[in-house]
């Protein structure tokens, strides 16, 4: 194979951007799963919080 034929080769082949395009679909993927975790842990840090402050007061 020459080395034409091999350029030609590589700017006709589409393997690799297919890669990267399913490397792109789980990128985002992975941000909205983390997006969505800071929404839950949030609210997990708050409920007990409001927990906390419930039984300090239930014990005083």
């Amino acid at each position: 194979m020459n080395l034409m034929t091999f350029l030609k080769h590589i700017g006709t082949d589409e393997q690799g951007a297919t890669a990267v395009e399913y490397g792109l679909i789980v990128s985002l993927i992975v941000i909205a799963m983390i997006s969505a975790l800071q929404g839950v842990a949030t609210e997990t840090v708050n409920m007990w919080s409001s927990v906390k402050t419930a039984s300090e007061e239930a014990s005083s």
